[in-house]
């Protein structure tokens, strides 16, 4: 591999220089979330966080898992695991596009030499029930971005709404370094002796592995089988949740303690559903008619969760209920006692 441009950004530098552009101006940089996603968006640092009122701005790396995208590492362009930098805006700034052309610039990328697009594109993701109006970003004819800001998530409309950047980090290294294929993009280089490990080195077993495993090898009635026990999970938490929300509050337990409730567990088991949804769809094990009615069932967890978040986040800030006055023989007992 002969790199056209040595002096551009490696991978890693790339992630650096991005995430050192969003802290300085507030941005949380959180960790990239330990569970398989589809997208940045799917991360609970955006779906759940954008259905709370008050103010956040967070920055993020996340590996996107996809498994109907996988192409053996054969194809120079075509991933079934991407990294995207998320970054959510909350309320989004009068500046926002301002700020997202000057992150630009600080990866090297000089607006003066390039053409830059902004292309209607709405995005829209049904299994979240999540909708924006948005553009497709486009650095000389190539994808680079989704900016959008957010309307409706887990079927709720939003107030206030979000930006959302998401950066699609191979497509830009790519382009910074000038490569035909990902896998040639430097991810490091080794600053004593000069040598680069690329893309290549660090990801291409594992493209052409889960390829095999996403086509070819995962037993699909099994897999079935843990789409219906993590959904039957998720159910579950769920019906307690609403149980719990007609029933006096207590003190007895996580059961009876909305704000300690496990909701982001059941988010968690929502997330895995997905997964194994993409996962059946790669291994061609759903037709067209079961398509439609499983984004409908995992559809129906996001929604079911996102309107229960919004109410546990209203029953921990609401004002605690005053005691009751005491009477004067009341009050003389407690002094008794103390």
């Amino acid at each position: 591999m002969t790199e056209k441009n040595s002096n551009a950004l490696t991978f890693q530098e790339l992630i650096l220089r991005l995430q050192t552009f969003w802290a300085e101006r507030g941005c949380v940089l959180q960790q990239p979330y330990d569970v398989e996603v589809g997208a940045g968006t799917m991360a609970p640092e955006t779906f759940l966080r954008v259905l709370h009122p008050n103010p956040y701005k967070v920055a993020y790396l996340q590996p996107s898992r996809r498994p109907a995208d996988g192409r053996y590492g054969e194809n120079p362009n075509r991933l079934y695991k991407h990294t995207q930098l998320q970054v959510i805006l909350k309320p989004p700034p009068e500046n926002v596009q301002d700020l997202y052309l000057e992150s630009l610039g600080a990866i090297g990328i000089d607006l003066r030499q390039h053409d830059i697009k902004f292309e209607e594109d709405n995005w829209e993701a049904p299994t979240l029930s999540a909708w924006g109006v948005g553009w497709q970003v486009m650095l000389d004819g190539l994808e680079i971005t989704q900016f959008t800001y957010f309307q409706q998530c887990g079927g709720l409309d939003l107030d206030p709404i979000s930006a959302e950047l998401t950066y699609g980090l191979e497509r830009i290294a790519a382009f910074l370094l000038d490569v035909d294929s990902i896998y040639d993009i430097v991810w490091a280089r080794d600053s004593q002796t000069g040598l680069a490990v690329t893309y290549g080195d660090v990801r291409l077993a594992e493209e052409q592995q889960f390829s095999v495993y996403n086509f070819e090898a995962a037993d699909v009635e099994k897999t079935w089988k843990h789409f219906e026990l993590y959904e039957a999970e998720c159910k579950s938490l769920l019906d307690k949740y609403a149980a719990l929300s007609k029933a006096k509050p207590t003190n007895d337990g996580w059961q009876s303690n909305k704000s300690r409730f496990p909701l982001l567990p059941a988010y968690d088991l929502c997330l895995k559903c997905s997964h194994l949804f993409n996962l059946l769809d790669a291994r061609g094990a759903i037709s067209v008619t079961e398509r439609v009615a499983v984004i409908a069932r995992v559809r129906a967890l996001a929604v079911g969760i996102a309107k229960a978040y919004v109410d546990q986040q209203r029953a921990g800030t609401a004002p605690e209920e005053p005691e009751p006055e005491k009477t004067p023989k009341a009050r003389r007992e407690t002094a008794r006692v103390l």
